[in-house]
């Protein structure tokens, strides 16, 4: 079966004093609209929050806006992201204890619920979720900072994603 390849630029290397300049210099050019967000815990950046997302959703209404959520605690302030008004909404599997529940609680609202690993953590600690989730980022760098070197080994855990998507019948 051949994939589209879906093309999401992340805001955060958007200018942020001129966002919506950089998002109509794109034109037509993308699929979805990657929105970073950081808290300084999780990563040592902070970047956007629901405000900012909520600005997007009333600005740019058709675009698709898929909104990580790279925060120690992504099931205290879930609600105010999802009110925002994402389409997908990603958590990393590394700080939520409950992981099933927050993915739960996204698809409830009629989110795409999406879930992150970082290149150190075996896909292992996902294969249980496979079933709950609509959409797998693996992070190809370190959270936390952009312009980083991708990191080769990542290829074959996507490689086995694809392996179980295809034997599982998945359609992220």
């Amino acid at each position: 079966m051949t994939r589209k390849v879906l093309l999401a630029p992340s805001l955060l290397s958007a200018d942020p004093l001129h966002v919506s300049r950089s998002i109509e210099s794109l034109g037509d050019q993308y699929d979805w609209l990657h929105v970073d967000v950081m808290d300084g815990n999780f990563v040592p950046n902070i970047t956007f929050g629901p405000a900012f997302v909520a600005a997007l959703r009333k600005e740019y209404p058709e675009a698709v806006l898929d909104v990580h959520l790279m925060v120690e605690e992504p099931s205290g302030i879930l609600d105010s992201f999802l009110d925002a008004g994402p389409d997908i909404l990603t958590v990393h599997v590394e700080v939520e204890h409950h992981v099933h529940r927050t993915l739960g609680r996204i698809r409830e609202r009629g989110v795409k619920a999406g879930i992150s690993l970082n290149p150190g953590t075996s896909e292992e600690l996902i294969r249980p979720l496979l079933p709950f989730i609509d959409h797998i980022l693996v992070m190809s760098v370190n959270p936390g900072f952009g312009g980083q070197t991708f990191i080769e080994p990542v290829l074959e855990k996507t490689r086995q994603f694809c392996r179980w998507r295809a034997a599982g019948h998945y359609s992220w």
